[in-house]
């Protein structure tokens, strides 16, 4: 990367995902549900230059897709539950499972900016 150093990939995708600053790991990275801060309050690292706009969205349907459709094909297979049943659990389940990933997908994809210095995070003089 023309002389810059490197940034710790796998540990700013673990920081990302416990919703940390990519940079030190201490300070929050969201100051609400889904709000980036515009920097650490522990480092002062700016955080404002991510674009992560709908891609957190895309991967949370995406995961939560691929591990209920095999979950309801095997419930209807082995316990033949009545529709109502099936849709209402499954409908909770896949809520909950949503609103738990996408503030951490979130807080992966601002990292994975952050450690491949895109969109503003870090300059090649660096």
């Amino acid at each position: 990367m023309m002389g810059s150093h490197a940034r710790p990939l796998g540990a700013a995708v673990l920081r990302g995902w416990c919703k940390r600053c990519p940079n030190c790991g201490a300070g929050p990275m969201l100051s609400g549900y889904l709000t980036v801060r515009e920097h650490c309050p522990v480092c002062m690292e700016e955080l404002h230059h991510h674009h992560s706009d709908d891609g957190p969205a895309y991967l949370t349907v995406l995961i939560v897709g691929l591990l209920t459709a095999p979950l309801v094909a095997g419930a209807v297979t082995a316990f033949r539950p009545d529709p109502l049943v099936l849709t209402s659990v499954f409908s909770v389940g896949c809520v909950a499972l949503a609103l738990y990933l996408l503030p951490r997908l979130t807080g992966i994809m601002v990292a994975l900016q952050w450690a491949k210095r895109m969109h503003g995070f870090g300059h090649p003089a660096e």
